[in-house]
């Protein structure tokens, strides 16, 4: 018997709250019709203020959505509606087959995919495209390397000559170079005595940007992701993927004006292993993948290339999640992540921070801000990152004993994602 949702998972995949609200309303029997699933897919046709009714199908691996409202948002109220009936009300969504629409939707989709590693596939169009981009991204980190040395040369207190970081950072776009772009327009806001740090990062990025020839293979891969180079995912599936039952440790969702984007950290049951999963959505449109967190997963995963493999392709899934073992993961002190990060920070040197589970750690609130202590050390946490809401449950969570705390660990601090505190359900802290 296939596993369903839970209510809070359907709910995460939903754009807004005003999409969670509608939906409800569409989570009851009386406006559907036609409903089935076969285990892999739901469909059904569900009475709106026309004569027609809108036809809504959803794959449910990716998962992928298909309705004929003119809704914008994505997905919409019908498809999360089927979605909580499905989950909700297992029998008003009856097993069957595929209706003819809902195949035909199908088959496009297998048909649009095939052309897609089609094309990906011609080495001759491959090596013209990346020879073009590599000559653009040399060129725009060159002309980096100057910008940032005429700063310096004028002073750091000079501004007279020294305009808004925003017109370097389309220069760097223009180079097709977006995580150069990103690490610039993040200049203007930093305070002046954090400037000359951030200058040197940028400027040892730009300078191996120029030289990724010369490099060893892995760290010459982590510099192409730092500038912004993406591997399709049937380039990454291609090579070796680990078969494991993955642990959901946490979620988080950040927006900024064109895009949503969502983290999904996992870590192997049997090697050990994190993985970050990354999906993507348009303003308004929530990301695709969604995997409810405490839940293990068995799937193949493949690695990106890098200093320090993380981010990975999600590829064959052998089920659905399920429930993960009651007791938290195993963590580290706050000693050995402190020096798990500096051992990572040896090989990318431009690592932000690092997934770490901490075990038997306090949050405690005190005038200069936040902090997690194991009674021996001490790390603050990453207010920046984390609403206040979330760190009062946080702190509602603990009640004063220690708990396991999962998140981003680095030379900022830590920003708590998800806690376990003893007997209970994982609560996610990005969402309160």
């Amino acid at each position: 018997m296939e596993e369903r949702w839970s209510t809070e998972h359907v709910l995460s995949l939903a754009p807004d709250a005003a999409s969670q609200k509608a939906a409800g309303k569409l989570s009851a029997p009386a406006p559907w019709s036609g409903t089935g699933t076969d285990g892999t897919v739901l469909w059904g046709e569900c009475k709106g203020s026309g004569r027609t009714p809108y036809r809504t199908a959803i794959e449910l691996a990716t998962p992928a959505y298909q309705c004929s409202c003119p809704s914008r948002k994505f997905p919409c109220k019908h498809a999360l509606g089927l979605l909580l009936l499905w989950s909700g009300t297992p029998q008003a969504v009856p097993a069957g087959e595929p209706a003819d629409w809902v195949a035909e939707w199908l088959t496009s989709r297998r048909d649009r995919a095939e052309k897609r590693a089609k094309e990906s596939l011609d080495p001759e169009a491959a090596r013209r495209r990346a020879e073009k981009r590599g000559a653009r991204v040399a060129a725009g980190a060159a002309e980096l390397r100057l910008r940032l040395a005429d700063r310096v040369r004028h002073g750091l207190a000079d501004q007279s000559t020294a305009g808004p970081w925003e017109e370097v950072a389309a220069r760097m776009v223009d180079a097709q170079a977006p995580g150069l772009a990103t690490r610039v327009r993040e200049l203007d806001a930093l305070p002046q005595e954090r400037l000359l740090e951030e200058y040197a990062m940028l400027h040892l990025l730009a300078t191996a940007a120029t030289r990724t020839d010369e490099l060893p293979a892995e760290l010459a891969a982590t510099v192409r992701t730092r500038v912004g180079y993406t591997l399709e995912a049937t380039e990454v599936l291609a090579g070796p993927t680990v078969r494991d039952r993955w642990l959901v440790l946490g979620s988080r969702d950040t927006t900024d004006e064109r895009l949503v984007t969502r983290r999904i950290w996992l870590r192997g049951a049997k090697t050990g292993r994190p993985a970050l999963l990354l999906s993507f959505g348009r303003t308004g449109q929530a990301p695709a993948l969604a995997l409810p967190t405490g839940h293990l997963l068995e799937a193949d995963l493949a690695y990106h290339p890098g200093a320090h493999p993380l981010r990975a392709t999600l590829g064959e899934r052998y089920g659905a999640p399920e429930p993960g073992p009651a007791d938290p993961p195993a963590g580290l002190t706050v000693a050995e992540a402190v020096a798990g990060y500096g051992t990572a920070v040896a090989d990318d040197p431009w690592l932000e921070s690092r997934p770490t589970v901490l075990d038997g750690v306090v949050p405690v609130h005190a005038p200069d801000g936040w902090f997690l202590t194991d009674g021996h050390h001490t790390v603050p946490v990453r207010t920046s990152s984390v609403p206040e809401a979330s760190l009062w449950r946080l702190a509602a969570v603990s009640t004063g004993r220690p708990l396991t705390a999962f998140g981003e660990y680095g030379h900022q601090g830590f920003a708590p994602v998800t806690a376990w505190a003893a007997g209970r359900r994982p609560v996610g802290l990005t969402n309160a």
